[in-house]
């Protein structure tokens, strides 16, 4: 799971929290919260020949292996803008093959679209990079409104509904990949 978000005051660890709890409550998963506020990769990328200074080879070394051994992913974003955060457009650009091959959830959160529209853009981009983005999307409109003071949300049944949907085409999608890389290892 990626937390996007890296503003101060962000809300994204409450929309975070709740989907872990969905996640463990589905079984079947092993979840790895990479949280971008605490990665350190630097905005500007080297050379395509030339090697990561060391402060990013040092944050690289600490995500860089995490991404290669998921299955899948879930992306929590909120909508800077029409779009989604550029930490999350960093950490998708330094990495690769890490991608390939393997499904993409989301979990959205915005105002009036509901983070909508960053699910719109990211869907393009994964799919640049061979990565299969899973088509049902948890989206909270409105979402300072949309959970209580403790974290939970205010319309447990729809959400938790819509989370479920989600988690079972991205355990479908992780095992089928999985199979498939092993058998025959994905090329590009």
């Amino acid at each position: 799971m990626i937390i996007s978000s890296v503003r101060e005051g962000r809300f994204a660890p409450v929309v975070t929290d709740w989907f872990v709890s969905r996640a463990e409550t589905h079984g079947g998963f092993e979840i790895d919260v990479i949280d971008l506020a605490s990665v350190n990769l630097p905005m500007a990328l080297p050379s395509r020949d030339g090697a990561p200074s060391p402060e990013a080879a040092a944050a690289l070394e600490a995500v860089s292996p995490r991404l290669e051994v998921a299955d899948a992913f879930v992306v929590v974003t909120p909508e800077y803008n029409h779009s989604y955060p550029a930490s999350l457009k960093n950490v998708i650009d330094w990495h690769f093959t890490q991608w390939q091959a393997k499904p993409v959830a989301f979990v959205a959160y915005g105002s009036v679209s509901g983070g909508l529209r960053a699910v719109e853009h990211l869907r393009h981009v994964f799919a640049e990079l061979h990565a299969v983005a899973i088509r049902d999307t948890v989206s909270f409109h409105g979402a300072w409104i949309q959970f209580e003071e403790d974290g939970r949300p205010k319309d447990p049944e729809t959400v938790n509904a819509a989370a479920k949907t989600m988690l079972d085409q991205l355990t479908w999608w992780a095992q089928s990949l999985r199979e498939a890389r092993e058998r025959r290892p994905y090329q590009v």
